[in-house]
């Protein structure tokens, strides 16, 4: 596997594939993350653009109501950041392994 990852080529394919991966994943975050606010009672804007996601503080429970099916969204958000966690942590793996 590192003679494969040394050619230019294939570390190129594979790091942007992982970084499609971690977009989509943390995209997938942020909705939930709204989804949960909103079950939560904060605000939301009516028309344009959405505002911020407060990621951090639903990850860690801060304003977030206490109802079992928030907090298992809430769970599933804590989970897929945890995969993105690993993402880079396989990433960092991969790039040291290559040598680059």
């Amino acid at each position: 596997m590192r003679e494969a990852l040394q050619d230019q080529t294939v570390f190129m394919l594979v790091s942007g594939a992982w970084a499609i991966a971690m977009i989509a994943i943390f995209i997938t975050v942020i909705r939930m993350c709204y989804t949960i606010e909103a079950r939560s009672g904060r605000p939301m804007p009516k028309q344009g653009l959405p505002g911020f996601a407060n990621v951090f503080p639903v990850a860690f429970n801060i304003g977030v109501a206490k109802d079992e099916e928030t907090q298992r969204l809430r769970w599933r958000m804590n989970q897929r950041l945890l995969v993105i966690l690993a993402g880079f942590v396989v990433f960092a793996l991969i790039v040291r392994e290559s040598g680059v």
